[in-house]
């Protein structure tokens, strides 16, 4: 699942070569210092791996001695925070834009092969938009970054993977946002990055948009006629496997779990719903089409747990694991 290259070559490692990963802590008002903090425990002895925390090191050595940890990897220090304004589960305008600056400068290293891979912690959105920050989220910024427009966002875990047509947008903006070329890409992609990591060509489930796949317009407005079904033919037209749009509350069953690789949802939570009721702890947010290598956790910033020693690191772990496989 490795991304190509601008020049279509893919960013490959021998084995033995040292991997260095960008870790963005994330708002530092929540639990992204802590678990970054954690796996640079679990990651010190690696030979291979070198990690590279990027945030504010004041707020991020803060953290560290009240919960008692030490950081294990080197800390770019990005972003400031008046320290006698950091408090636990109370992000703000200077959190959110430090950890805007951190993400930025880590693509930025990324695409100038300063780092092998970026792995991203939890932001708070409502702090980024008390920046001044006008992008909803991490793939936006991503995307213009890296002067990307054929991307998307996949979830993945061992027991699901789920590929966005739409990702962060009101759900009554759902049905005008869908567009044949959105769906189509999403296949596309989830085919290519499936059918990579497993070695054999990779089957599509694509779920319908409306209750009963529409059950012939009298549920819908003709979406899985008039949009959705075309994209799937035109994939098909490619020679991927794929299914015709499937009614989403059967879409997700054991039985059709077993036979779908990775799943082509409508919207953010048709996917993020099943995927983090089956992987929650362990599932990893992954931008595909992208020209650098971007994991990342796929949970939240977790205000009720900042600062208290609690977090579960799991999905960082994973993320770095993912992000390290897709280097070999």
């Amino acid at each position: 699942m490795t991304p190509e290259s601008k020049n279509g070559k893919m960013n490959r490692h021998a084995p033995s070569e040292k991997r260095t990963i960008a870790i963005t802590v994330g708002d530092v008002a929540g639990i992204g210092p802590e678990i970054s903090l954690r796996v640079s425990e679990r990651y010190v002895n690696r030979p291979d791996v070198e990690l590279i925390l990027y945030g504010p090191e004041n707020a991020i050595q803060a953290v560290g001695r009240h919960l008692g940890l030490k950081h294990h990897a080197v800390i770019r220090d990005i972003g400031k925070i008046d320290s006698e304004n950091l408090k636990p589960g109370r992000p703000n305008a200077e959190t959110g834009l430090a950890s805007f600056e951190a993400v930025k400068t880590a693509i930025q290293d990324a695409i100038a092969g300063r780092v092998d891979a970026l792995v991203t912690g939890p932001i708070q959105k409502e702090a980024w938009r008390a920046a001044g920050i006008d992008y909803p989220g991490h793939t936006e910024l991503l995307a213009a970054e890296t002067d990307t427009s054929d991307y998307c966002m996949m979830l993945t875990s061992s027991e699901i993977s789920c590929c966005l047509a739409t990702i962060h947008i009101p759900l009554a903006d759902v049905p005008k946002a869908l567009t044949q070329q959105s769906i189509e890409r999403a296949i596309r992609l989830a085919h290519q990055t499936l059918t990579q990591k497993l070695g054999r060509a990779a089957r599509i489930t694509v779920c319908a948009l409306n209750p009963h796949a529409g059950e012939n317009q009298q549920f819908s407005y003709g979406e899985e006629q008039t949009v959705i079904q075309p994209a799937v033919e035109k994939a098909r037209l490619s020679g991927i496997e794929v299914s015709d749009p499937v009614p989403p509350d059967t879409a997700f069953t054991p039985a059709m779990r077993r036979k779908t690789d990775a799943y082509v949802c409508m919207y953010h939570d048709q996917g993020l719903i099943p995927l983090k009721a089956l992987s929650f702890d362990d599932a990893v947010n992954v931008t595909l089409g992208l020209p650098i290598i971007r994991t990342s956790v796929d949970h939240g910033t977790a205000l009720d747990l900042a600062w208290q020693g609690t977090a579960n690191h799991q999905s960082m772990i994973s993320a770095i694991e993912f992000a390290l496989h897709c280097l070999h």
